[in-house]
This record gives C-alpha cells, sequence and structure tokens, in this order.
C-alpha cells in the first residue's frame, strides 16, 4: 500500500498494537496518549522513574511502548 491508504492502515495497526499491549500491562485508557510519544523517541530519551508514585508510572508507560513495538515488529 502507498499514500494516504498504507497510512491508515499503518495508523490502524499502531491502534491496534496500542490497545492490545494497554490492555496486557492493564494501563487505562486515558493514558494511551500518553505513550504515543515514546514511540517516537529513541529509548534512551524516555522518562524514568522519578520514585514518587506518579501515576501513570514512567516504567509503566515504557513497559506500554516496548510491547506496543513489540508486536508491530511481529509477522502478521
Amino acid at each position: 500500500m502507498s499514500g494516504a491508504d498504507g497510512e491508515s492502515h499503518d495508523r490502524e495497526q499502531l491502534e491496534a498494537a496500542l490497545t492490545r499491549a494497554s490492555d496486557e500491562l492493564e494501563l487505562q485508557t486515558w493514558y494511551r496518549d500518553c505513550v504515543r510519544p515514546l514511540l517516537r523517541m529513541p529509548e534512551a530519551q524516555w522518562p524514568r522513574c522519578c520514585g514518587r508514585g506518579c501515576e501513570p508510572c514512567a516504567e509503566t508507560l515504557k513497559s506500554v511502548a516496548t510491547r506496543v513495538k513489540a508486536l508491530l515488529s511481529e509477522p502478521a
């Protein structure tokens, strides 16, 4: 696929992977937008847990992002 159709398909795959990863790791729906920026950044720039009990914890967001990447790299 190319053009808009390819982008739409990629977006659908990303949404499906984000939904699955969030469900598997019990990340609430309203926090999914917090994961999206991580998927566009190098992992070395991902935030670290500050130890203050944040909700959601950066470690949870990183776990979801890592799972999304793994799901997107699996063969169809």
